[in-house]
């Protein structure tokens, strides 16, 4: 998985999982008039808090970072596997939301005294804090702009070269100085040789020297802000690739307002939406 694909809110929801984990150690209820020596179990000590919460949180967690990395997402249940864990994450947050009302988990005398004794821990305060973050992000990233932007920002290629790397100017994919025509030699001491004539003729101008790339479009290096997808040449709706944030790729053509851009793999496709897009 590229990295360099994680949104601001797949950031969230990593961090909400993280502190969802450091809760699980935590108490999971506390007890009037108990001594600071009680031995008192974490969210680890319950079942149902266990696998409701920490477990399903976690889960949902890492299911909606992975699937946002995959080229092709699989589908659960006729549902995408990002979804899934979306749901994951939603129940996880309404779970702890039930436990924190009864932390005992309907331990009583009949009375109703021992019940009320019991108080939610730090373990599972934390952990509802914890959830309803993981939840709130893994829903609000695909619709939030401030959420999709990427996580890394793409760094600066150091020079402009050749796609592919390695190749001389003028090479497949980027646009080369055009060929300088070579002086003829002339002997030392003397004057400048001039071009012979054909026989009989007159001499012939230099023929110019055609430049390379063509027109005014020169092919450079572009970054996408959010995630977009490259369609096919041949004008049909089916997209061949996702553009990444945080990777470079190449403009190798332009079509009016779209752009033909080249992928690390050399597919090429058109870019239709080109708002934003960071040149390099």
């Amino acid at each position: 998985m590229n990295i360099r694909s994680l949104t601001r809110g797949d950031g969230v929801v990593i961090g909400a999982a993280v502190l969802l984990f450091i809760a699980s150690f935590l108490d999971l209820y506390s007890i009037d008039g108990a001594p600071d020596s009680a031995d008192i179990p974490s969210l680890w000590g319950s079942g149902p808090v266990l696998f409701s919460v920490v477990l399903a949180g976690i889960i949902g967690a890492a299911i909606v970072v992975v699937s946002r990395g995959l080229p092709q997402v699989p589908k659960v249940a006729g549902l995408d596997l990002g979804q899934f864990g979306v749901a994951l994450t939603v129940f996880a947050a309404w779970s702890a939301l039930g436990n924190i009302f009864d932390p005992a988990g309907g331990f009583d005398n009949g009375e109703g005294g021992i019940s009320d004794a019991f108080g939610a821990g730090t373990g599972l305060i934390i952990a509802l804090i914890a959830t309803l973050v993981l939840a709130g992000a893994a829903v609000a990233t695909p619709l939030v702009p401030a959420l999709k932007a990427a996580l890394v920002g793409a760094p600066r290629p150091p020079a402009p070269q050749p796609y592919g790397g390695g190749q001389p100017a003028g090479g497949y994919g980027y646009p080369g100085a055009p060929q300088q025509p070579q002086q003829p030699q002339q002997p030392f001491g003397g004057q400048p040789q001039q071009p012979q004539a054909p026989f009989g003729g007159a001499p012939q101008p230099a023929q110019p020297q055609p430049q390379p790339g063509g027109g005014d479009f020169s092919p450079f290096w572009f970054a996408v802000p959010v995630p977009r997808p490259l369609f096919a040449e041949d004008g049909s709706q089916t997209p061949i690739a996702e553009l990444a944030p945080g990777t470079w790729y190449l403009a190798v053509e332009q079509r009016g307002a779209a752009l033909v851009a080249q992928t690390q793999d050399g597919r090429r496709g058109v870019l239709q939406d080109t708002s934003g897009i960071q040149r390099g």
